[in-house]
């Protein structure tokens, strides 16, 4: 009987176009995903992104959030590495750890007072293929983030950053750094950007940290807290 009524359905939809139209025109389940548009996708996608910046973004916020997470921990430059190293050749370790940490504390500042700017940028980004992405690596969606926002945003961070600098005394020190080394005999001297250094780092560590959470996210299921999330997150799994 099964066959006997495909066979007629078959017959009645006589070209594959006229079929597909009744497919498509049919009802579609979207338990668990199926079903899900471009545009649902990509509001998953932003939701796992804004869980990001809520859930791990915050942390870096906290004292020593930059400092003590080896993920994003700030190190020097390849310019500063010598400066360092010349000032603990010459007794002067505390100031070289101090010049470090301040960095970090720019940072941590910085991003408290810019969080505000990553969410925005999350909900004005526009998924060109948010399906390409949701079935792509396990941090697809934080680097189309940082693929399209980071220009933008480094823009609106830099002046933040340079704050920053300033409110934890980080310019002070590094000038007192810089002006110490360059005393120094038989030592090249340097004027090192530090806002522009502190700003991209800065800016990495934030990718990073929401690569964490939509990597959380895609793996477990525990980490799926909304309807929403579920159903979008269920394609991925199919793979």
């Amino acid at each position: 009987m099964k066959r006997l009524l495909l066979f007629l359905v078959i017959i009645q939809f006589s070209s594959c176009a006229e079929l597909q139209q009744v497919i498509e025109s049919l009802p579609q389940d979207t338990a668990g995903g199926v079903g899900l548009s471009n545009i649902d996708i990509g509001n998953g996608l932003r939701q796992a992104l804004d869980k990001g910046i809520d859930k791990q973004v915050t942390k870096l916020t906290q004292k020593d959030g930059f400092f003590r997470n080896e993920l994003v921990k700030i190190v020097l430059p390849d310019e500063l590495k010598k400066v360092d190293k010349t000032l603990r050749d010459i007794g002067l370790s505390n100031l070289a750890d101090e010049g470090l940490k301040v960095l970090n504390r720019a940072a941590e500042d910085a991003v408290k007072e810019a969080t505000p700017i990553f969410v925005n940028a999350v909900k004005q980004i526009t998924f060109n293929d948010a399906k390409q992405i949701l079935l792509g690596n396990q941090d697809a969606a934080t680097q189309y983030l940082r693929g399209t926002t980071k220009s933008a945003l480094y823009s609106k961070f830099s002046p933040v950053i340079k704050n920053s600098l300033s409110k934890v005394g980080a310019d002070r020190i590094w000038s007192n750094i810089i002006n110490k080394y360059n005393t120094v005999p038989f030592t090249s001297k340097v004027n090192p950007d530090l806002t522009d250094y502190v700003t991209t780092e800065a800016l990495d560590g934030v990718y990073t940290m929401i690569a964490v959470e939509e990597g959380e996210i895609r793996t477990k299921l525990s980490s799926r807290t909304t309807d929403l999330l579920r159903k979008v997150f269920a394609l991925q799994d199919r793979r």
